[in-house]
């Protein structure tokens, strides 16, 4: 179902380091003053755009419950920020502070987020800082730890054909992530991992195309692919800090994930309130493979 937008803006976000002015683009379905507590969506990247998780509009459209989506600095209609490609800019504290900054702007006193993938991550970041306001996480389809987050891709990749993994050996020692069969290596992992539908949806290629065309936070943060990680990331690790979030919290990922139970199950075991679900058809999407049950499923967690 598509749905028209309420209401879409601009916030001022004050980033020094940018050498440049800078805002964050927004788009809201609903009423934020109706009484029901909204969402803020936050979705994958590191440095995509929000187009590819509108699906999560539903929760609007269907549940009545108000809904954010945004573009973070440096992609979509957000301030482009393509010659920064330093890992002192990009880092957590920006995207958190830009997290704050939106809140404010928006006068929200109280909110859910949902947040799916890098999402996860960052909402988990929110989450164990306590923020007044805060009032339920979803995090779906996001790691805990990229040591667990690596070692899971690299079972899987075990699982690829063997001229697959052969390709993505011979790039990686050679460095040369931009070559076709590295690339027809990492679609093919997509096509297994991360959206199992035939043929691929919209929003599946959505992501990978906003990841090319913004590529300098991904990169950066992650690296070339989503099984090479090369990025700051690599070291992230919020395990010890999970006890701190004092929310109600649903985890969720796909039977066929990227983002393996192995990578999520120390958030299951650390957060004091806490439930996890598994899609049993999906990969990385979940919103969109198994959309009208995830979305069911995240209403009733909300509205609890």
């Amino acid at each position: 179902m598509s749905v028209t937008p309420t209401r879409e803006g601009f916030a001022p976000y004050s980033v020094p380091s940018a050498g440049q002015p800078c805002q964050t683009y927004y788009k809201i379905f609903g009423d934020l003053k109706s009484g029901v507590t909204p969402i803020v969506c936050i979705h994958g990247g590191p440095g995509a755009k929000h187009d590819y998780s509108l699906a999560h509009s539903d929760l609007f459209s269907i549940y009545g419950i108000p809904i954010i989506f945004y573009d973070p600095v440096g992609c979509g209609k957000s301030t482009r920020l393509t010659i920064k490609h330093d890992a002192g800019f990009w880092t957590i504290q920006l995207f958190l502070d830009e997290f704050f900054n939106l809140i404010h702007h928006l006068e929200l006193t109280e909110y859910d987020i949902v947040g799916e993938s890098w999402g996860g991550m960052l909402g988990m970041e929110i989450a164990i800082r306590q923020p007044e306001g805060l009032r339920r996480l979803v995090s779906s389809s996001a790691p805990v730890s990229f040591d667990l987050y690596v070692q899971a891709t690299r079972m899987l990749l075990k699982m690829m054909p063997e001229d697959i993994q052969e390709v993505v050996e011979r790039n990686e020692a050679t460095g040369t992530f931009d070559s076709p069969e590295y690339e027809r290596a990492n679609l093919e992992f997509a096509k297994r991992f991360i959206c199992r539908m035939e043929p691929w949806p919209e929003e599946a290629w959505l992501v990978l195309e906003s990841l090319e065309d913004e590529s300098s936070a991904y990169i950066t943060m992650q690296g070339p692919s989503e099984f090479t990680i090369t990025g700051s990331l690599k070291t992230w690790n919020i395990i010890p800090d999970l006890h701190k979030i004092n929310v109600p919290t649903l985890l969720t990922n796909g039977r066929y994930d990227q983002v393996h139970d192995m990578a999520i199950a120390p958030a299951f075991r650390e957060i004091p309130n806490v439930k996890w679900r598994t899609f049993a058809h999906s990969g990385h999407m979940a919103f969109v493979e198994e959309r009208e049950m995830y979305m069911k499923l995240v209403a009733e967690f909300l509205s609890q």
